[in-house]
This record gives structure tokens, sequence and C-alpha cells, in this order.
């Protein structure tokens, strides 16, 4: 919960490209406003929206891709008047998550406009907040039901079905909530509008939409699958449908994340399946573990905590393997894991596995000793058997059994080694009143009664408090299995804190992305206006100074300039004439007179279009009497 509110998630889509370009001064309406994004994106009913000065909206042709490109967005524009124009954006990445912002341009002259800018992460908090802590439910339900259903088919212990029914209806719920949530989400309006039908609508027509339709059908297919449990195929063929199920269920998250863009997509999603079972396996089968080890220890056989340990083993060289593979493509350099969110995420996230590796590694080393005092002495097995009563009734009792391939010890109630002993009958109670006698209630039931003298009840579901007769006291397991309890808390206590982490990384924008952005952002950074001082000397008495040059906005289009001449003394001076002339050498271009006119004063140009972005050469030439001038020039940046 605290998690959930500390902001919107960052988009994963970056904005390249813009034309024309933010903060540009036209002569004309340009024909379309085209955006050029990092990855493909898509359109919403209002994707693009132009406001003139008066902030009414202006009646734009049809959004679309230009020419056919996913990773564009264009709307035509109709005349414009003068004046300068507010251009508001959002649009839907590749990878689900919805990005916004704006941008000005202006027709003729720049003017006063009232139109308010949105915000770039413009989102309703309600929203978002409800449908962050979806995706946090859905995770866990995930893993709650993949990792238990995983923990019984490798242990054959099933005591967790509450659980498993649990992740069932929290997966089932949260994948509902998402779909309802994903229009509000997408459009940053209020959570009422997840019932409105055009919304609703257009989710279920989206990737994104279509993803968890998918998975609430795989939920209903498995619960008629677990519905038909006592009919259900065994073996191989059950390990088939169960594994078609699981990795279903877990594309159904990757084609709408961040595998499902950026580069190497098939490995990407083939990589991101993997890393999502084998998280569930891991943290579901833990749960369903410390759930046995709490409520049924002595239905928990050693050699079932020691497969599903190898089983978690495997789960996590998964988890290592292809979280080294996805951290290398979502960072993209090893700068990014301390200057993008993402790879503080990631730092953090890489710090709390580390704590989850090494509580595992104390439940690897519980789960050893464990199965060692198991197999020092091999310990009777509780069976139960239905018998006939006095009564005409059925009842069930218990019964020990040896362990396969177990000899019978002297005074077991067997013939071997015991010269007193005598025949006994199937369930090993001597038959002529040795060992262990049977004997019969006052309501002729027939129960059984222990080496420690405990009768069994009229159900037969009586305590067997002491020792078999006879039988070598395997060691106490105890000690071993509460401190396997203890680790495995552990582990989940982290592994929810990992979990957590990672659903924040799925919303956070990936670092490679993030420094493309902001590789784009600072070359497209639009300077509200240079100022430049030129010093100068034509090389005669008082025939020196500087000139100092203004230029606005200083980027791509019309700009104004303004030169104030200073004298040797620093006061302003006159000088019978000033040119300044501008040249693109990289391009080509120029020189470009500014056309200035002595003001009074100062000298000033209105008009002065440059018409590409980049590093320009300024020329000033200062002529001082009706013979001496010179020529000084200095780099100016355009954006």
């Amino acid at each position: 919960m605290l998690l959930a509110g500390t902001g919107t998630a960052s988009a994963h889509a970056a904005l390249k490209g813009i034309d024309p370009a933010d903060g540009s001064v036209l002569k004309k309406t340009p024909k379309a406003v085209t955006l050029t994004f990092t990855e493909s994106v898509g359109l919403l009913d209002n994707s693009i929206r132009v406001l003139d000065p008066g902030n009414r909206r202006v009646h734009t042709g049809r959004q679309e891709h230009a020419d056919g490109r996913a990773d564009t967005a264009r709307v035509t524009l109709p005349h414009l008047a003068d004046g300068t124009y507010i251009v508001a954006w959002r649009v839907v990445s590749a990878d689900s998550h919805p990005v916004s912002g704006a941008l000005t341009f202006s027709v003729g002259k720049p003017s006063v406009t009232t139109a308010v800018v949105p915000g770039d992460a413009a989102q309703d908090a309600a929203s978002a907040a409800l449908y962050n802590l979806a995706r946090y439910a859905a995770y866990g339900g995930l893993a709650l039901l993949l990792g238990i259903t995983a923990f019984a088919m490798a242990t054959g212990v099933s005591g967790a079905s509450g659980l498993l029914v649990g992740g069932w209806w929290a997966l089932l719920g949260a994948t509902s909530a998402l779909l309802l949530l994903r229009g509000p989400y997408e459009r940053g309006s209020g959570p009422a509008a997840a019932f409105d039908p055009s919304v609703l609508r257009d989710t279920v027509t989206s990737r994104p939409g279509l993803a968890l339709l998918a998975r609430l059908v795989l939920l209903g297919l498995a619960a008629v699958v677990a519905g038909r449990a006592g009919t259900a195929p065994r073996g191989r063929l059950r390990f088939a449908i169960v594994s078609v199920l699981s990795v279903a269920l877990a594309l159904t998250w990757v084609v709408s994340e961040h595998a499902a863009a950026g580069i190497q997509v098939p490995v990407a999603m083939t990589s991101a399946v993997l890393h999502l079972l084998a998280m569930a396996v891991w943290l579901g089968g833990l749960a369903a573990l410390l759930t046995a080890l709490y409520r049924t220890p002595e239905d928990l056989p050693a050699r079932a905590v020691a497969r599903f340990s190898r089983l978690a083993f495997t789960a996590v060289a998964v988890l290592v393997a292809t979280g080294v593979y996805q951290s290398w493509r979502g960072l993209g350099s090893l700068d990014a894991l301390t200057s993008t969110a993402y790879g503080r995420l990631l730092t953090a996230k890489l710090v709390a596995v580390l704590f989850l590796l090494t509580a595992a590694a104390y439940s690897r080393r519980w789960t050893a000793l464990l199965a060692a005092s198991a197999a020092e002495v091999p310990v009777p097995e509780r069976v139960r058997e239905l018998v006939a009563a006095g009564t005409g009734r059925a009842l069930s009792v218990a019964r020990y059994e040896e362990p396969a391939g177990t000899d019978r010890q002297p005074g077991a109630g067997g013939t071997d080694g015991d010269p007193e002993a005598g025949p006994t009958d199937r369930d090993g109670a001597r038959a002529d009143g040795g060992g262990v006698p049977a004997d019969t209630g006052g309501d002729g039931l027939r129960t059984d009664r222990s080496a420690d003298g405990a009768r069994t009840d009229r159900d037969g579901e009586g305590a067997r408090a002491g020792a078999i007769p006879g039988r070598q006291s395997a060691p106490d397991p105890g000690p071993h299995r509460r401190a396997l309890r203890r680790s495995v808390l552990a582990e989940i206590t982290v592994g929810v804190v990992v979990l957590v982490l990672t659903t924040l990384l799925t919303g956070t924008q990936p670092g490679r992305a993030a420094t493309e952005a902001a590789a784009t952002t600072a070359a497209a950074e639009q300077p509200l206006g240079s100022t430049t001082v030129l010093p100068f000397d034509v090389g005669t008495p008082g025939g020196h100074g500087k000139v100092q040059i203004e230029l606005s906005p200083g980027r791509v289009g019309e700009n104004a300039v303004q030169a104030v001449i200073y004298g040797p003394d620093g006061g302003i001076a006159t000088v019978p004439e000033l040119r300044l002339a501008f040249t693109f050498k990289a391009r080509g271009l120029g020189p470009l007179d500014a056309r200035l006119t002595d003001r009074g004063g100062y000298w000033a140009a209105d008009a002065l279009n440059l018409p590409l972005p980049g590093v320009w050469t300024m020329k000033a030439t200062i002529r001082t009497t009706d013979v001496d001038q010179v020529t000084v020039s200095k780099s100016v940046r355009i954006g």
C-alpha cells in the first residue's frame, strides 16, 4: 500500500522527434503535427489536441500513424491565424504504459496565450493507485497458483489447497480489475470511466485488453482441469497440460510488458516467460512449504522437502540467468544503475535478492539436516484401514507398517529372534494375548491399545503417544524442522519485497530507453535566448570596444536580434554601420544577413530566419569611421 502511493509509473516510449520543432516560429501554417517516438505507440481517441491562443481546441484532421509507421503519430492542421499554439499529446507505448507531453509552436509571430500546457505525467491518482494495486495482486496470485501446483506435483504433498484456491481467486479478481481500470489508466481519467461502454470497448480491442481476456479464459480452463482432478490424466500428459497452461498464463504478461518492445524481442519474451515461471515456482512453492511446516509437519516427509529444494535451486538458476540478460537489456550501460530510476530500483532488487539467496542457503542446509535425521533410522509409517465393528459398522483405525526393506526388530511382536513370541495377526498383534493385545470397549467396538496403554477412541482416532514396542526411536527432527520453518519464512518475507520491486520495475522506464530519451531531450532542448559579447579593435585610437548581441529565442525559425556597441570607457557608443551575418558551415548554408537597422542607440532586426538547428558562426562587422572597420566572429548554438 505504501509503495503504491509513491507516484505514477514512468512512461516507456520516449519522444525523439517533433515537426514542427518545439518553440519554433513559422511563417505559415504547417500541414501537420508529427511526433516520432523511440518505440511503437498506440493512439487514443484524443491522442493529439491542438489549442489556440485563446485556449480553444482547433478542429484538426484525423489522427494517424505517419506513413504507416507505428512509432509515429500525426494529425493534419487547418489554416491557422497568427499566434502561439499548444499541442498536447498522449499515447500508449508498446509495453502498455501511457506517455504524455506538450509542445508549442507559433505562426507568424509569438503571441500571449491563455492555454495551459498539460503536465508530462498527467494521470488520475486514484486510477493509477488502483491499477498498480491490481498489478501487485495479479503477480501474487500467479505465484500462489503456479508455485503451489508445482510443489504438489514435485513432492506429492498437497496440504495447501486453500492457498491454491485463494491464488486462483486473487488472480481472477485482479485480472478483472485490470481489465476495467485499463481504460481510465491509459486516458488519465477517474475510476468512474471504467464503466463507460466506449472506454471498455476500446480496452478489449487493444493488445493489453486482449491479453487480459485471454488470461481470464485460461483461468477458466485451469478451474475445469482442477475440478476434474479425480479423472485427470496422470504422469507425462498431466505435466504437459499444466506446463502449457502455465506458459500461456505467463505470456499474457509478457506480450504487454517491457519484453514486447525494444531490442531482441523474441529472445526477450522467451527470457521473460522463463523468469516469471521461475519466480512463481520458487515463491509459490515456498508458501506451500511454509504452510505444510506450520499446519501438518508430521505429513511432510523429509524426502518431499529435499525434492522441492532441488526444484527451487533450478528455479533460482533460471532466475539468475534470465535476470542477468534482462538487466543488460533494460539498462544498456552500468552508468544507468545510478543515473536512472530503473537502475536504482534494479539495484535495490539485487540487494534484496542477495538476502533472499542467503535465506535460501540456510533453508537448503536445514533441509539436508532434516533429510539426514530422517534417513538415519527407518520410522514406521502410520496407515489407516477399515475394520469390522461389533455393531456391524466399519471403523477406520490406525496401524503402523515397517518401511519397505526393513527387518523386524526382536520383540516387535514377530517370531524371529524372540522365543517367547507367539503367532501374530496381520497387524502384528499377538493372537495369543502377547505383545499388544486387542481390547473391546464397553460399547462393543474393537479398539487397539498402544504400547503405553492408551486406548483408541470409538472412532479409531486415539492418540498413539508412546513408541512402538521393540522399535528404535529415530532422532527428533523437530529442531531441524523448526529451523527450516524460520528460514522459509524469511525467504517468503524477502520474496514479497522482491516481488513488489519487480512490479515497480515493470512500471518504470528502462534505463536504456531513459538514456536515449535524455540524449534526445538534451539535443532538442530549446534555449530561451542567448547573449553573445564580441570584443573588437580596428587599430586606431579609441577604435576598440565590444558589441553585445542578444538573439531571441535562439531557436529554429524566426528570431529577433538586438545589438549594442560599447566604447573604450564602457559606455554605449554609436557607429556608422553594423552588419551581422550567420553561416552554417556543416551544411554549407549562408551567410544569412540579419539586416540590422539603427534604432537610435542600438541596432535590431525582427525577422532573422534560421532554418536549421545546430552550431552557427555569427560574424559581426563594425565600421567606426568611413574607412575603419573590423569583422569578428563567434559560434552560437541554435535549438
